[in-house]
């Protein structure tokens, strides 16, 4: 388990003081994936720089397994650094090295054998998907090939904690995709505590258990990915979350389905994790014979399931017809918005 106990970090430029974070407090359960999200400027590399003391808090305590290792140095802290992976945007590659040579290199520092060495290597290569390119050098991959010679590295020394310092930012939709996917594989398959900082929501929505949100180097909001996306309470959250659905482009959407749909009634659904997964719409058009058409939707995806909200056009019934459709919908928890 990580805890974070009240940890401030102060930088001295010139004269001036820079509080970088101020005041954290966390709690990380063994095996969890956990996202911080915020703003360039939040303070969200200092803080994770915290974990693995690469930065050293000015106040507060940074506690591993029972363990607080701001008292930790020399052969100590490096032991204990060990069991924490870490991978980065820029993948940080020796670009003299081959793939099998990068990935080595924790290896050798820490003085395993040679044969040891070699077998672990071969075992992180097929776990990361990179058969084949053992002999490649950085220069011959593409990013995503980088980034997971990067995260095969970061697991050499089998940490029971992998940090990710914005581990997607410099790929490609896909490709973000398909790394997010292999850190899924890894946590379940390893059981590797997972610490990911990033601005980019829709990361923490797919991958993560809980989210932290920071802002000014504070942590101004924590809760699980279904209570972050379906009830923000921060303004900063709020803007993340409107960022992914999509919903700062509701007016327009719903001024442009009014026109095309002058005659109709227009409804916003919105589905939580809980129930989207059921054919809620499809009963409930049975039940009332009513037609009705789904004319747009944003469907997102996280851990605990698909979440979004949809635009449906409802015509040919009567007005008690429409009211009993509603009151379906409403009593599968589904929230309702009518626009026309």
């Amino acid at each position: 388990m990580i805890e974070l106990r009240n940890v401030h970090k102060v930088f001295q430029v010139k004269s001036q003081e820079i509080h970088a974070v101020h005041g954290v407090n966390l709690t990380i359960q063994d095996g969890e994936i956990f996202g911080i999200i915020g703003y360039s400027g939040a303070g969200k590399s200092t803080l994770i720089r915290m974990i693995n003391q690469l930065e050293k808090q000015t106040e507060g305590e940074v506690i591993i397994d029972g363990e607080s290792i701001g008292s930790l140095s020399g052969k100590a802290l490096r032991e204990k650094r060990m069991k924490m992976g870490m991978i980065f945007q820029h993948f940080n590659l020796l670009w003299s090295r081959t793939v099998a040579e990068n990935i080595e290199l924790p290896l050798e520092i820490a003085k395993v054998d040679k044969k040891t060495r070699k077998e672990r290597v071969q075992e992180l290569i097929r776990l990361v998907g990179l058969e084949g390119r053992e002999h490649a050098y950085p220069s011959e991959l593409s990013g995503g090939q980088k980034q997971r010679v990067g995260i095969a590295r970061a697991l050499a020394n089998q940490p029971s904690i992998l940090l990710c310092d914005e581990a997607t930012s410099a790929l490609d939709p896909e490709t973000t995709q398909s790394i997010l996917d292999l850190l899924i594989k890894i946590n379940e398959q390893l059981k590797i505590t997972i610490v990911l900082i990033t601005h980019q929501m829709e990361v923490v929505q797919k991958i993560c258990h809980r989210i932290a949100v920071m802002s000014e180097g504070k942590v101004v909001e924590l809760n699980t990915v279904k209570e972050i996306f379906e009830h923000p309470q921060h303004e900063v959250t709020k803007r993340f979350v409107r960022d992914v659905s999509g919903s700062e482009n509701m007016v327009r959407i719903s001024k442009e389905l009014q026109t095309m749909y002058p005659d109709s009634h227009i409804l916003r659904l919105h589905f939580s994790s809980d129930i989207s997964s059921r054919p809620i719409l499809a009963d409930v058009i049975r039940k009332t014979n009513l037609s009705v058409s789904i004319v747009n939707s944003n469907i997102t995806h996280s851990m605990v399931g698909p979440m979004g909200s949809m635009y449906v056009c409802v015509d040919d019934g009567t007005e008690e017809e429409y009211q009993t459709f509603i009151q379906y919908l409403l009593d599968e928890h589904v929230k309702v918005e009518v626009f026309q």
